[in-house]
């Protein structure tokens, strides 16, 4: 078979799918059809690039506080962390580590009483591997080294309590202090010597204090719970702390940053996942409206597939030429949505931007949400699969039309017309 031969399918599928002499009906279904694939791909490209943006903001923030690994004992405290230190100074990735101990709290002001998740520090050392003293609203991070028993929240913890700088505020741990009237729950009184924000939950949760305050307060003497560490690359960070485990041995703990935020970032991809199959449902419906085309186009050219098969033409040749016919809309309507979305997905923010500007409203007012305006990663795999998936679902939609071509009898056809 020659190359015109082989060619000839694609060019007559081609041809029926651009004819203007085909019945206007079958040219709406098809119009439909592809404005329908246009639709669901730029959707899909465009939601999950917000999506990407909104894990992207979410990970950055957390991260801002929430160091790359941690190191913990497997029998408890961390008795000699500068030995430790020590060891970890030897692995060149590692940019920072700093001694940690957090406990689950209750603080008290005078006019609220709520949860919080402490974490005593070392001045000195956190903001090697934390951003914390980087995202200060008001005071002094380091003020921490100065004040044995000061506090510094975050901003709507602080909020909600109703604290300023230099208000008091209560701390209870969960430990009991014996006396001769019985047991106690212990308590310390601290001062805020500073706010912190980083837009995330943690804003609302998060409480930090002196190491040696926090020693103090839950009676450890010099022992911490564990090294908290920063590396040169974040995404190297289950890697990296697999080969530190590797070489502590099994009397430590290592675990990186994926997995001591496991169920917030397994929710993140669910959510993206539940997403692309709904939206996926779209490019599903415009794909199959390609099996009403093809069959209403081929009961229009019953007269052409006789012919072309008294011609010599081949069954398989025929069903290549309704297969091209689905693809090329399908084709097509993929390549405008796909260029649709991705310009959408680059420009998402912008756009949002005008919308408000035109009819005087906000998505993301800052007074509510911690973003305000909306994110975007467009990253090219997710824009491949959505293409790839797209046209692989139209090339399945055409099968079933295009084999039941084949089965048209010449004969009866050109007999009966």
């Amino acid at each position: 078979m020659g190359f015109w031969q082989r060619q000839l399918p694609l060019f007559i599928g081609t041809r029926y799918s651009f004819s203007r002499q085909s019945n206007r009906f079958i040219g709406v279904v098809s119009m439909v059809s592809l404005l329908g694939m246009a639709i669901g791909v730029a959707s899909l490209i465009v939601v999950l690039s917000v999506m990407n943006g909104f894990g992207g903001e979410l990970r950055d923030r957390i991260l801002a506080l929430v160091s790359h690994a941690e190191i913990r004992a497997q029998s408890g405290d961390l008795e000699d962390w500068s030995e430790l230190a020590g060891l970890l100074e030897e692995h060149s990735a590692i940019n920072g580590f700093a001694p940690f101990i957090e406990t689950k709290v209750l603080l008290a002001s005078q006019r609220q009483v709520t949860g919080a998740q402490l974490v005593a520090v070392d001045p000195n050392l956190e903001p090697a591997v934390s951003a914390v003293a980087d995202s200060m609203l008001a005071g002094e991070f380091s003020a921490l080294e100065d004040q044995r028993y000061g506090i510094v929240l975050g901003n709507l913890l602080a909020r909600g309590l109703g604290l300023n700088l230099g208000d008091s505020v209560e701390v209870t741990v969960p430990r009991l202090t014996l006396t001769p009237l019985g047991a106690f729950p212990r308590t310390k009184r601290f001062e805020v010597v500073g706010v912190f924000s980083v837009g995330a939950q943690l804003d609302s949760n998060r409480a930090y204090i002196a190491l040696g305050a926090g020693q103090k307060l839950l009676s450890l003497g010099d022992t911490v719970h564990g090294l908290r560490l920063q590396f040169d690359d974040l995404y190297a960070a289950p890697q990296l702390s697999r080969k530190i485990a590797a070489d502590l041995g099994p009397s430590f703990q290592v675990r990186d940053w994926e997995q001591t935020q496991r169920s917030l970032f397994s929710a993140v991809r669910m959510e993206k996942t539940m997403i692309t199959v709904l939206l996926m449902s779209v490019v599903a419906v415009a794909a199959f409206n390609i099996v009403s085309t093809l069959t209403m186009a081929i009961t229009e050219k019953r007269g052409d597939i006789a012919v072309l098969r008294t011609m010599g033409i081949r069954a398989r040749s025929v069903m290549a030429i309704f297969m091209a016919q689905g693809l090329v809309l399908a084709s097509v309507g993929v390549a405008v949505g796909a260029l649709v979305g991705v310009l959408l997905a680059l420009n998402v923010s912008e756009a949002v931007a005008l919308l408000e500007q035109v009819f005087g409203f906000k998505v993301f007012d800052p007074q509510v949400y911690f973003i305000s305006n909306l994110p975007a990663d467009l990253q090219w795999l997710d824009v491949l699969l959505i293409v790839g998936s797209a046209l692989g679902l139209s090339l399945l939609a055409t099968l079933v039309p295009a084999w039941r071509a084949t089965r048209i009898a010449p004969a009866e056809v050109l007999r009966y017309g």
